[in-house]
C-alpha cells in the first residue's frame, strides 16, 4: 500500500497527507462492522474516511460523521468524501472526541480503529503519534465518552489487539457496553491472532451463549482467503 491513492469499487482513497495510511485494520472494521439498520454514525478517529465511506457504502439509510485531530488527515478525508458517491451523507470534522462530552447529539453506531501503541519513546512525526499512541485519547477516555454518545441499544466497534482485548472489554462492561460479536483475526493459519474486532451493544446486558465468536484466517497459500474475500468483496477490486 505505498502508492498515494488506494483504489476500492466504489470510491478512491488518497491518503498521501493523512497521519496513518489505509491498512488491513481499517478495511476489516469497515467491512465487518455488524451495526442494526443505523441511522446516525460516528466514526472516531476517521483519518482519511476509509471507515466512513465503507460504512456509507455498506448502510445506505444512515448519516455518517467523522471525526479527526489531525488537520491534514480531515483536509484529505474532506476532498476523498467529495469525489465519492456518499457525499450527500458523509461529513469530516477537524475535532477531539473529548470536545463531544457535552454535545447533545448522539448516535445509534460508532466504529473506532483506535491508537494501540503506549510505547515509551513515540514516532518523531507528531501526526503520526497521535494517530498511533493512546496518548491523544486512552481507552478508558474513548469507551466512557463513546458510552455516552450512543443512544440506548446503539452499537460500539472497534479493532484491537487481540493481547488488550480482554481489558478493553473490562472497560466497556463498567461502562454498560456489553460485547455482542468477536472476531480474532489471524495472518495465517499457524498464526496466533494478533487482531480482535469486538462489537459491543449498549444498555442489555448478553450472556456468553448470545455473543458471536468467529475467526478469521486472511491469508492461506500466498493468498486471500475465502473467508476474507466474501468479507471485503464489495470493496476490492480483486
Amino acid at each position: 500500500m505505498s502508492n498515494s491513492y488506494f483504489q476500492f469499487k466504489q470510491f478512491t482513497i488518497h491518503h498521501d497527507r493523512c497521519a496513518m495510511k489505509v491498512g488491513t485494520d481499517g478495511v476489516l472494521l469497515g467491512a465487518w462492522a455488524p451495526l442494526i439498520q443505523p441511522r446516525h454514525i460516528l466514526d472516531i478517529g476517521t483519518g482519511s474516511g476509509l471507515i466512513a465511506l465503507m460504512l456509507a457504502q455498506r448502510y445506505p439509510q444512515a448519516q455518517v460523521t467523522g471525526i479527526d485531530i489531525d488537520t491534514a488527515s480531515i483536509e484529505q478525508a474532506a476532498a476523498n468524501v467529495a469525489a465519492s458517491p456518499f457525499a450527500e451523507r458523509v461529513a469530516v470534522k477537524c475535532q477531539a472526541l473529548q470536545a463531544l462530552q457535552d454535545a447533545t447529539a448522539s448516535f445509534d453506531a460508532i466504529a473506532c480503529n483506535p491508537p494501540f501503541f503506549e510505547e515509551t519513546l513515540l514516532p518523531p512525526d507528531a501526526g503520526r503519534a497521535a494517530a498511533r499512541h493512546t496518548t491523544s485519547l486512552p481507552f478508558q477516555e474513548l469507551v466512557a465518552i463513546s458510552a455516552q454518545l450512543l443512544c440506548e441499544g446503539g452499537r460500539f466497534c472497534v479493532v484491537l489487539p487481540t493481547t488488550a482485548f480482554d481489558a478493553f472489554r473490562l472497560l466497556c462492561f463498567r461502562e454498560g457496553l456489553f460485547l455482542v460479536a468477536r472476531c480474532d483475526v489471524q495472518t495465517s493459519p499457524r498464526k496466533a491472532p494478533k487482531r480482535t474486532l469486538a462489537c459491543f451493544t449498549k444498555g442489555s446486558k448478553t450472556s456468553p451463549a448470545q455473543t458471536t465468536t468467529t475467526q478469521l484466517i486472511l491469508m492461506e497459500n500466498g493468498h486471500r482467503s475465502s473467508d476474507y474475500s466474501t468479507l471485503t468483496r464489495d470493496f476490492y477490486l480483486a
